[in-house]
């Protein structure tokens, strides 16, 4: 009901034009975010799940695009799963009211929404990243547990998911033009391997969604531990510590 809610202003569109538009502008919102911190960072549209994404519109760079912006957090609603890793390391005062305000009108406009809604969950086909080979090692993202970053991962790890373009939101994680780079291209692995296979399962699929996506991230992320603190870790990247977002 949340991702319903949300979609409301594409109603009526044609569905090609709906979809261009809510995807256009989920990445131009993300866009415009990430060029805070440097035009480099432009190149997160490079990874491999932004294309996966493009084919059916999903949700994922609307919800990345949240972490930049307080009143857009209730984006992370839509599509929980996805979602709830990027609201649990972004939050703020204001995106929380923004949320429970969302979660009223969705309540107000049909009270019996959450219960029709858990009585689903058990036939979403589904992986946990965390669960697949090689999926355990990522709990050593927790060497980092000061890391607002190691934490987005680890969550992302924790949530249930389908396909390649549900990790999206984990290139919140990448600040150089190099982790940029080497995590993008890293991703286009499952792409190539998707291009010349039909998976047999999901969680065949999460095996190489872990292989060639969340294992570079977890090891960009152990690779800061040996830099100097100036140059691994800024403080808005650190738990407890709210990154300055934009006004908006």
């Amino acid at each position: 009901m949340t991702g319903a809610i949300l979609a409301l202003p594409f109603i009526g569109l044609p569905a090609e034009l709906a979809a261009a538009l809510f995807y256009g502008l989920s990445s131009g919102l993300l866009a415009f975010g990430l060029t805070r911190y440097g035009y480099h960072r432009l190149l997160v549209f490079l990874a491999y799940p932004f294309w996966a994404g493009i084919l059916t519109a999903q949700w994922a760079p609307a919800i990345a695009a949240a972490a930049f912006f307080p009143l857009l957090l209730p984006l992370t609603l839509a599509k929980p799963q996805v979602g709830l890793p990027v609201a649990l390391t972004h939050l703020s005062p204001r995106g929380m009211l923004a949320c429970l305000g969302v979660v009223a009108i969705t309540l107000i406009a049909m009270p019996q929404w959450p219960r029709l809604w858990l009585g689903q969950l058990g036939h979403y086909e589904h992986f946990v990243p965390l669960l697949v080979l090689p999926g355990p090692l990522l709990i050593l993202a927790l060497v980092r547990y000061k890391d607002k970053d190691a934490w987005l991962l680890f969550l992302a790890a924790l949530m249930p998911q389908r396909w390649f373009f549900d990790t999206f939101i984990l290139w919140l994680i990448p600040r150089s033009r190099r982790e940029l780079i080497w995590t993008a291209g890293f991703s286009w692995g499952a792409g190539i391997w998707r291009w010349y296979h039909i998976p047999k399962s999901f969680a065949e699929v999460g095996t190489w969604t872990v292989v060639f996506i969340y294992m570079p991230m977890l090891g960009l992320i152990l690779a800061r531990a040996s830099l100097p603190p100036e140059e691994s870790e800024s403080p808005n990247r650190k738990i407890g510590i709210a990154s300055k977002p934009f006004s908006a």
